[in-house]
């Protein structure tokens, strides 16, 4: 079955009265949860268009740049759009149960808000509301505040990135500490151990731009330090 059949199926699913929200409930468990991966990010990021007052089309295409969509299925991702911008339940409460969907386990979150910063700067701007709704899901899914501005280095335009803070690791440390964190972010990309934590194959793609920023954080404090 594929992923946008199991988003289809855990959208029927939901009772008479039950909003979006409530679908992050049912899929705690493999491979429920890729489908829960992939909601939550369309789900949070028509939350955030909305935050920022406007849904461009960039922001809409962003999630092509996340997710493979095929065209039989953009009605599946287009419908989960609308009914979280629709919703009257707050990003906050759509947050907290889909950090209870991954507990005891914060790297899919992490994943998950790479998704977003994505779609943040997918129009070429970073807004200070997306940056505040940003950093609200990163307190509710237990993010420390280094973890957030390390992401948020990796991906936001404006702004030249510390190396050592993309690699969230202290300017004082020796350069084969530095290698061996660099090391461990390499491997925590790999596509396998991604699917194993959840996120869609369709989702892998999200590696791709943490690899050239980590692999940039150590090429620059390398060649630094040489």
């Amino acid at each position: 079955m594929s992923l946008w059949s199991r988003i289809s199926d855990a959208l029927a699913a939901l009772s008479k009265g039950e909003s979006l929200s409530d679908v992050f409930s049912h899929l705690r468990t493999p491979p429920e949860r890729t489908a829960g991966f992939a909601i939550a990010v369309i789900a949070l990021g028509a939350k955030m268009a909305k935050a920022d007052g406007q849904v461009t089309r960039d922001e809409v295409s962003a999630f092509r740049e996340v997710f493979s969509i095929p065209k039989s299925e953009e009605k599946n991702a287009a419908r989960v759009f609308n009914l979280a911008r629709t919703d009257v339940a707050g990003f906050e409460e759509y947050a907290a149960r889909i950090a209870a969907m991954f507990t005891g386990d914060d790297k899919p979150l992490c994943d998950l808000m790479e998704g977003l910063f994505f779609i943040a700067v997918a129009d070429g701007e970073y807004h200070p509301a997306e940056n505040e709704f940003l950093q609200r899901i990163a307190e509710i899914f237990g993010m420390s505040e280094a973890g957030f501005r390390r992401l948020r280095s990796r991906f936001v335009p404006d702004e030249h990135p510390d190396p050592y803070e993309v690699l969230g690791i202290s300017p004082e440390a020796s350069l084969e500490e530095i290698r061996r964190v660099w090391r461990a972010e390499v491997r925590e990309s790999h596509p396998d151990r991604m699917l194993a934590r959840g996120v869609p194959e369709e989702a892998i793609k999200l590696a791709e731009k943490r690899l050239i920023a980590v692999n940039r954080a150590w090429e620059e404090i390398s060649e630094g330090r040489a």
